[in-house]
């Protein structure tokens, strides 16, 4: 999950096989919660590889993979995907022989689309958010010998350069940016997008961790939050959701139970309009205005200033359950540093 809140598109593998195809788009099955996690993180652009089309009772029939595209149309419509016929390419794979990774495959002459390669060389970059302020979600934290502590992680917006002061939340930790590497070479600056690691000064590898979002120290910092209001989607829970359920949700790299303090408002999906103020519960397959408060100290933005740190998903045990988006957030008054 933290790989898909940093990536820009998704390659959705489904495998032909009967039966398989069939397992991972039911409503248990994992194509289909995948595809959901990834719009739910913001990754708009999609590509799908339709695998194992050698299986001996498929062998590379367009009859089967005409079926599967028109079902996994419908599914990634339902998830958010609008218009996936026309914008998503359906390539018929074989990963195992090879056939349209690369090379056009002689064994699928009435396939005319690209290859795999090629759909991903296609892909235009997202524009970059360079003017917003800098917020970065820590991904992991290394200690290299010779050098100190290096946070690694991925600009999602503003610009990070060596020299800055920066502020490193929740943990409060104000210190200076030192270096910004990407792939071993030194950058002078790292932009949104940009996968880097930075050396700080004088900060141990126990103070921070992932889940922080580092910011620029005096310049909107990012905050804790108290606690934050957001529209949630049940997609699959076996029983009724009352206040005081606390699972676990994934927003941008951190990991942290949160509870449904207030369920204010239950929704209709599709018009955004009010049908019931503070209900006693919500289910499977309703929306809701809920008022969420963190276990453990996290950071997050509402989704209309800073989208990958505003949207997340809710699991419980091991399984998706929904998901949500930030609406505005109650956040803690930062200790001058």
């Amino acid at each position: 999950i933290t790989g898909t809140s940093q990536a820009d598109v998704a390659i959705l593998i489904v495998a032909a096989g009967r039966g398989e195809f069939e397992a991972g788009i039911s409503s248990e099955g994992q194509t289909r919660e995948h595809a959901m996690l990834a719009y739910t993180l913001g990754v708009k652009q999609m590509i799908v590889g339709i695998n194992k089309m050698d299986d001996s009772i498929v062998n590379y029939g367009k009859k089967r993979y005409d079926e599967i595209v028109e079902e996994l149309c419908r599914v990634l419509k339902m998830v958010g995907y609008k218009n996936a016929m026309k914008k998503v390419p359906f390539i018929p794979i074989s990963g195992w022989n090879g056939d349209n990774i690369e090379e056009p495959s002689k064994n699928m002459p009435w396939y005319k689309g690209m290859t795999m390669i090629q759909a991903i060389d296609a892909i235009k970059p997202p524009t970059r958010p360079t003017e917003k302020p800098l917020r970065l979600p820590i991904q992991d934290v290394y200690k290299i010998g010779g050098i100190g502590t290096v946070p690694c992680g991925r600009v999602e917006t503003g610009i990070l350069k060596p020299g800055t002061m920066i502020h490193i939340c929740p943990s409060n930790v104000v210190t200076e940016c030192k270096s910004v590497e990407m792939h071993h070479e030194k950058l002078e600056q790292a932009v949104p997008g940009d996968n880097v690691g930075f050396n700080i000064k004088g900060v141990s590898i126990k103070e921070i961790k992932r889940g922080n979002v580092v910011s620029q120290n005096n310049a909107d910092v990012a905050k804790e939050a108290v606690n934050f209001q957001a529209q949630v989607i049940v997609i699959n829970h076996p029983k009724d959701i009352r206040n005081g359920y606390t699972p676990v949700i994934d927003c941008h790299t951190a990991h942290i139970s949160c509870a449904f303090t207030q369920i204010l408002q239950k929704m209709d999906k599709r018009t955004g309009a009010v049908t019931a103020e503070n209900p006693d519960s919500i289910k499977k397959g309703d929306s809701a205005i809920v008022l969420m408060t963190p276990a453990k100290p996290l950071c997050v933005e509402a989704a209309s200033e800073f989208p990958p740190l505003g949207r997340f998903a809710i699991r419980d045990n091991r399984r998706t359950i929904g998901v949500g988006i930030i609406k505005s957030v109650n956040k803690k008054e930062v200790a001058k540093k």
